[in-house]
C-alpha cells in the first residue's frame, strides 16, 4: 500500500516545484519520513503523509483516495485538507482553524500527528520563503505548534519546533547561544564521561541491560532560562542531562528504575527538592520517568532521568508509543482521559473560537499537581487549579452545585488554590448555582466552559420569562408578535440581540411603559424616522449670497 501512495503521489506532483525550486515530491516523502522514523507511525499515517497534499493542489478527489486507499485513509486525508497550511491573517479565523485542527483529536489523532510532521518539515525548510511568510510561520509555530507537540509527548519534535521558531524570530540570540554550544561541547563531553564512569562500572557488575545516554538542552530552553532568571550563558548551569535507560520487563520497571535512583545517589549528592517521580504518578500526555539532580565532585548540579526503554520510547515517541504499550482498549489512561476533555470541550456548539484556544494554550504550558479525593483516588490538574477546578474534574453537577471544600480537613472558599498533595471533600447545596464572578477562580478550560454553559441555560431561562412579559405587553397594545417588532425593540432599547432584549425585561431593566411612545401602525412598530435635516439645511443656505451664481456642497464649500 505505501508503494502505491508513493506512486500516485510522485505522480500527482511532477510538475510541481516548492519554493526552493527542488521537485515537490520531496516534500511529501520527507513528511512520511518523519512520520515514520522519528514518530513510530504505522503504514496507514505513512500511506497519508505520502498523500496528504494531493487532494489540495492536484487533480486527485477524496473519491479517488477512497477508492484506492479505503475510508480510513480518506477520512485523515480529508481531516488534513481542512486544516490550512498558513493560517489567516485574522485572528479569529486563525483560532478556528487551530480549533479545527484540534478537533480531529477526538476523531483521528493521526490528523494532528501528520500535520506536526508537515510542520516540521516545513520549519526545516523555511530558508526559501520572504523574510515575512518566515516570521509569520515561525511565530504560529512557537506559539500553536510547538505547544501541542509538547502535549501530545512528542518532545523531540516540541524541542526542533521550537529552536528552529527561533532562529527565525531571533536570529543573533539563536547564533548566539549556538556558537557558545559548539565552543563548549568538547569541555562538556569530558565532564560527562568522567561523571557517568562509576554509575556505568556500577550498573553492569549489577547486571542491568541498560543505555546511557547525554542530552544537550535545547537552544530555545537555553534562551527560555536565561531570560527567566536574567542570567548569561555562561550561568546556565544545567545545559544537559543524562538519561539511564533500561531494558526491563514492565514488572520490574518500577523496583528496577528505583533502584539505580540507589546507585545513583551512592555516588552524588542529591537534591531534595528535585526528586520527580512520573513513575508513580505519569503525566497526563504519559510521560513516565524518574528525575532528579545530584552534585557532581566537581561542584555542579546535573540532572539525571532514570527510565525504562519502554517509557524511554513514549517519551520520544508521544502517542504512537503510547497506542503501542497500551494494555489494552478498555484501559484508560490519563491521556485518553485528556482527550475525553478535548471532545468535552468541543461538544459545545456556543463555544467560540478565540476562547477554546486560549483556554487550550494555556491547558498546554501548564505544569501539573496532584490531588486526592476522600477515597484516595488521585486527580491531575494544572497549577494554580482551586477548589472549582476540581470539582468540575469530578463531575459537572458537582461543580454547579459547589459552595466550598475540605481541604485536609481545614475549610476553604471556592477560591483557594491547591498543592500538590492536598485531599479535597468538595462541600455541595441543591441551591447553589454558578455565577460570572467564578469565572476568575478556574483555570481549566474544562472548568470554563462547563461554568460558561451553566451561564447561558440560565440567561436562555431568564430570558423565556421576559419573552412571555413581552407577549402579554405585545397583546395589551394590540402589537403584532413579529420579527419586525422585536428588531424595532432592539434598536430602539440598544441591545445587541432578541435574547439580550428579553433578558433585561426579565431582569427589569427595560421599561415596557415606552411601548406607547412608539408608532404603531396596524400592529406594527414603526422605525424612528431620522432627524429632520431641514434647519441644517436653511442655515448652509442662509451663508451663501443669494447674487452668487453657487452650488452649496456643505458647510465647507462655498
Amino acid at each position: 500500500m505505501i508503494r502505491k501512495a508513493f506512486d500516485v503521489a510522485v505522480d500527482a506532483h511532477k510538475e510541481m516545484r516548492r519554493k526552493s525550486g527542488e521537485p515537490y515530491i520531496y516534500h511529501p516523502i520527507a513528511v512520511a519520513r518523519i512520520c515514520a522514523e522519528e514518530m513510530g507511525l504505522g503504514p496507514t499515517a505513512i500511506v497519508c503523509a505520502l498523500l496528504h497534499d494531493t487532494v489540495e493542489d492536484t487533480h486527485i478527489t477524496l473519491e479517488d483516495i477512497e477508492d484506492l486507499f479505503g475510508l480510513r485513509v480518506r477520512s485523515i486525508i480529508d481531516g488534513l485538507t481542512k486544516i490550512p497550511e498558513v493560517f489567516d491573517e485574522n485572528a479569529s479565523v486563525q483560532a478556528e482553524n487551530f480549533r479545527k485542527m484540534v478537533l480531529t483529536i477526538s476523531d483521528d489523532i493521526r490528523v494532528v500527528i501528520i500535520k506536526l510532521a508537515d510542520r516540521l518539515h516545513n520549519m526545516r525548510t523555511l530558508g526559501s520563503m520572504r523574510p515575512d511568510k518566515q516570521m509569520k510561520i515561525a511565530s504560529e509555530t512557537k506559539f500553536l505548534y510547538a505547544p501541542l507537540a509538547h502535549r501530545l509527548g512528542l518532545y523531540s519534535v516540541k524541542s526542533e519546533l521550537e529552536d528552529l521558531a527561533l532562529r527565525y524570530t531571533e536570529p543573533s540570540i539563536y547564533l548566539d547561544i549556538e556558537r557558545k554550544l559548539k565552543s563548549t561541547k568538547d569541555a562538556r563531553n569530558r565532564f560527562i564521561r568522567k561523571f557517568v564512569q562509576p554509575i556505568k562500572e556500577s550498573l553492569t557488575k549489577e547486571g542491568y541491560d541498560f543505555e546511557i545516554k547525554a542530552r544537550t538542552k535545547s537552544i530555545s530552553s537555553i534562551w527560555r532560562k536565561m531570560s527567566t532568571k536574567g542570567v548569561p550563558f555562561e550561568e546556565v548551569f544545567d545545559l544537559f542531562a543524562i538519561r539511564i535507560i533500561l531494558d526491563t520487563p514492565l514488572i520490574q520497571e518500577k523496583p528496577d528504575c528505583w533502584r539505580v535512583y540507589s546507585i545513583v545517589t551512592d555516588f552524588y549528592q542529591p537534591s531534595p527538592d528535585r526528586l520527580r517521580d512520573w513513575i508513580s504518578t505519569p503525566r497526563a500526555n504519559g510521560y513516565e520517568s524518574l528525575h532528579t539532580t545530584v552534585m557532581s565532585n566537581s561542584g555542579k548540579w546535573v540532572e539525571v532521568q532514570i527510565r525504562s526503554k519502554r517509557m524511554d520510547e513514549i517519551a520520544e515517541k508521544g502517542l504512537a508509543a503510547h497506542y503501542k504499550y497500551k494494555e489494552s482498549k478498555t484501559n484508560e489512561t490519563k491521556f485518553d482521559r485528556w482527550i475525553g476533555e478535548i471532545r468535552d470541550l468541543l461538544s459545545n456548539p456556543d463555544a467560540n473560537a478565540m476562547d477554546f484556544i486560549e483556554e487550550f494554550k494555556l491547558n498546554l504550558f501548564n505544569d501539573e499537581i496532584y490531588i486526592f479525593t476522600p477515597k484516595g483516588d488521585l486527580r491531575v490538574l494544572p497549577t494554580g487549579a482551586t477548589i472549582l477546578d476540581f470539582a468540575y474534574d469530578i463531575h459537572t453537577q458537582i461543580g454547579d452545585t459547589c459552595i466550598g471544600a475540605k481541604v485536609n480537613n481545614r475549610l476553604v472558599p471556592l477560591s483557594y488554590q491547591l498543592q500538590s498533595g492536598d485531599q479535597v471533600d468538595i462541600i455541595t447545596s441543591s441551591k447553589q448555582k454558578p455565577n460570572e464572578e467564578w469565572l476568575k477562580f478556574v483555570v481549566t478550560a474544562r472548568a470554563r466552559q462547563k461554568i460558561k454553559s451553566s451561564l447561558n441555560e440560565e440567561l436562555k431561562r431568564i430570558a423565556m420569562d421576559g419573552k412571555e412579559i413581552l407577549d402579554r405587553k405585545f397583546r395589551q397594545h394590540n402589537l403584532r408578535y413579529v420579527s419586525e417588532n422585536i428588531s424595532v425593540l432592539e434598536r430602539y432599547f440598544k441591545v445587541p440581540s432578541a435574547t439580550e432584549l428579553y433578558f433585561r425585561i426579565a431582569k427589569g431593566k427595560i421599561d415596557l411603559t415606552k411601548l406607547r411612545e412608539i408608532e404603531n401602525v396596524n400592529g406594527i412598530l414603526q422605525p424612528e424616522k431620522p432627524k429632520s435635516t431641514r434647519k441644517k439645511s436653511k442655515e448652509i443656505y442662509s451663508k451663501v449670497d443669494k447674487k452668487e451664481d453657487t452650488i452649496v456642497i456643505g458647510d465647507d464649500f462655498k
